[in-house]
């Protein structure tokens, strides 16, 4: 685990050296060509139709047909699904282990273990919920089905779509109006990227 973390963290250490690089390549064409700058930007500007994208998540999934069709079958697997993990919750999942496993024996252990043990508790609270759902169905489905139908509650999420689908030029032209103090700021902050990764990766 020790291994993968330190891929991604040089993975994470040769983006930032490139992000860092394209946004000094932006400072310099603000600060020396801002015309080829503005070029460059229309040239990359793009639209992209979220409608026809995220058709796949408008449609319904049905379920309930499946579920309350065969309210004995669902209701035992999803008792004995929530028993088995919740006896691995109480009893063999160890926060500390884990915490060593992902953050290393040494580092941030202790704020590793608080994760890790508000997750196991989390998990147990999800398992009674789920061994109550269970059994509700194999004793009461009715009742279980009623209170799904009172609990639906359906969010309109197209007009959150529908801002980011509208375009947004008043950066750019914040930018292009204030080439000198954007490309120095730009610079600026790219500079401290650069030095940073290239620090880390010679070490």
């Amino acid at each position: 685990m020790n291994l993968l973390c330190e891929i991604a963290l040089q993975a994470v250490e040769v983006m930032t050296l490139v992000f860092g690089i394209l946004g000094m390549t932006l400072a310099l064409l603000l600060l020396f060509a801002p015309q080829a700058a503005r070029s460059l930007s229309e040239l990359l500007n793009r639209s992209v139709d979220l409608d026809r994208r995220l058709e796949v998540l408008d449609r319904p999934i049905e379920t309930e047909r499946a579920v309350y069709g065969h309210p004995l079958l669902f209701g035992a697997l999803l008792t004995a699904g929530s028993l088995f993990a919740l006896f691995f919750f109480l009893f063999r999942f160890d926060a500390a282990a884990f915490a060593r496993v992902f953050f290393g024996a040494h580092h941030h252990s202790l704020s590793g273990e608080v994760v890790f043990a508000a997750l196991a508790w989390i998990g147990r609270v999800g398992c009674v919920a789920g061994v109550l759902v269970g059994a509700g169905l194999m004793l009461a489905p009715r009742r279980v089905r009623a209170i799904d139908e009172k609990m639906k509650s359906p969010v309109e999420t197209r007009h959150w779509f529908e801002k980011l689908e509208r375009p947004r030029a008043g950066i750019d032209e914040w930018f292009f109006r204030h080439p000198v103090s954007s490309g120095l700021a730009v610079g600026a902050v790219s500079g401290v990227l650069i030095v940073l990764a290239v620090i880390n990766l010679l070490r």
